[in-house]
């Protein structure tokens, strides 16, 4: 059990799903999702254009076909596995869990005022972003969004949050550990799909104006930059996982997925998969370490689609590693990761 030296409370924050497959749902859901100026990053007049005019009328058919694939009698695989990991982490620690949706239900708003009607002497609350990795789209707007419930309702508790973990040893040992039983197995390469943003987030999110995306090997030069650059902290998980697991350089590789207009990080996952068998590559292990819970973006996006496209290249096996949703050492890393304040950003 973790010490109480204060009444503390624990906010799990992760992406969100539409709250059914119905397509006025998922409207609701693409509408409040795009929207937000951090994940399409121009003027609101812009944007509406844009989400409201175009990518809203014309995704919201077809994200609700996807999300019927994979839809569970639960509910979106998504706030199954993080309710899951709610329970597993509740049971390892005093301090009371709740879990908030950036997008969707159950809001910031919802969960902290549920911490504080059911704790009312709480004192503060540790807030963790379910992103090992620092984003524009994903780890800054989760915690930009508490900050604003944070201070509309005046709490009187403060407020603290966990720093992106992509490098935390207890992470990577979990991460290692999930992919490890998967190496046993005859492959050829193993692919890290990590979930795509636009190079402009990554040069926005450049404290010193001037070291990200202007090399090639920036994310191998030491900068302050690095505490907010995607790339280079994805890059650093992958070859930290793989000197873990003893990979070669030529057994993996990364690829970026989920891509939305020009100017993404590249190469894409879904090029890069037709191209594979035609290279020799044909028996594949897949992972997306973007995401904590498997998803949307990992069960239809990859598992489905994805494998379609590589064996129809002339892939083939095809194998999707999941997301490390419950798995022990990630319930561990997470307890551990909330006790040390060391990690923490006050806000």
């Amino acid at each position: 059990m973790l010490s109480t030296k204060t009444n503390k409370g624990i906010l799990l924050i992760n992406l969100g799903s539409p709250d059914s497959t119905n397509v006025s749902d998922l409207r609701k859901y693409l509408d409040e999702f795009l929207m937000d100026e951090r994940v399409i990053d121009k003027s609101w007049l812009m944007r509406a254009l844009l989400v409201k005019g175009i990518i809203v009328p014309f995704r919201a058919p077809k994200s609700a076909e996807a999300y019927k694939k994979i839809w569970t009698s639960e509910g979106s695989p998504l706030i199954v596995y993080t309710q899951k990991l709610k329970r597993e982490l509740q049971e390892k620690i005093e301090e009371p869990v709740e879990i908030a949706m950036r997008y969707g239900n159950p809001s910031a708003e919802y969960a902290l005022n549920k911490l504080l009607k059911e704790n009312p002497l709480i004192e503060e609350v540790i807030a963790v972003p379910l992103y090992p990795h620092y984003a524009m789209s994903s780890y800054e707007t989760a915690v930009e969004d508490v900050k604003a419930v944070y201070k509309k309702n005046k709490y009187s508790f403060k407020i603290s949050y966990v720093s992106p973990f992509y490098e935390n040893p207890g992470y990577l040992e979990a991460l290692a550990e999930n992919i490890r039983p998967y190496l046993n197995q005859p492959y050829d390469q193993i692919l890290f799909s990590y979930h795509g943003v636009p190079g402009r987030h990554i040069r926005k999110s450049d404290v010193t104006g001037c070291h990200c995306l202007q090399t090639e090997n920036c994310c191998e030069t030491d900068s302050p930059a690095h505490a907010h650059c995607y790339r280079h902290q994805i890059r650093t998980t992958t070859r930290l996982v793989t000197e873990i697991l003893n990979i070669p350089a030529n057994k993996y590789s990364i690829s970026f997925q989920s891509r939305l207009g020009k100017g993404w990080l590249t190469p894409f996952t879904d090029i890069r998969l037709e191209e594979m068998p035609k290279e020799g590559i044909k028996n594949l292990l897949i992972l997306c370490p973007a995401f904590v819970s498997d998803c949307l973006e990992t069960l239809e996006e990859i598992a489905m689609r994805g494998k379609e496209i590589f064996m129809n290249a002339g892939g083939e096996s095809f194998t999707m590693i999941p997301c490390l949703n419950t798995n022990p050492l990630w319930v561990k890393a997470l307890t551990e990761m909330i006790d040390k304040s060391d990690v923490m950003n006050e806000g």
